[in-house]
């Protein structure tokens, strides 16, 4: 899994980011709690995706790119929304993996 080095975060989870964060990497349980990634497909822009998924063996997480994470799904939805139009104000597309792949991502 890798992590957007300017990780977009809910305003719910802001002040628990770091712990959140962990939780994810070490598999600790998250409830009510999301990822917004690269889509997996080419149909999509992005995909928003519940923690608990990522606790799972069998998800294929090994390449995923978290750019966001957010305490709720209405959250997720927002910080997908802003995703979007961050991208689209910088390049005038909504190209999100293209402007953002290029840039700098943590392990």
């Amino acid at each position: 899994m890798k992590w957007y080095k300017n990780l977009y975060v809910g305003e719910s989870i802001e002040h628990k980011q770091k712990k959140i964060i962990w939780k994810i990497k070490h598999n600790a349980g998250l409830l009510n709690t999301y990822v917004i990634a690269f889509a997996s497909n080419n149909q999509n822009i992005l995909d928003i995706i519940p923690t608990t998924n990522l606790m799972q063996k069998a998800y294929p997480k090994k390449e995923l790119m978290i750019i966001g994470i957010a305490g709720d799904y209405e959250e997720a939805l927002e910080l997908t929304r802003r995703i979007i139009d961050d991208t689209y104000t910088n390049t005038g597309k909504v190209d999100v993996y293209n402007y953002l792949k290029n840039l700098e991502v943590t392990n």
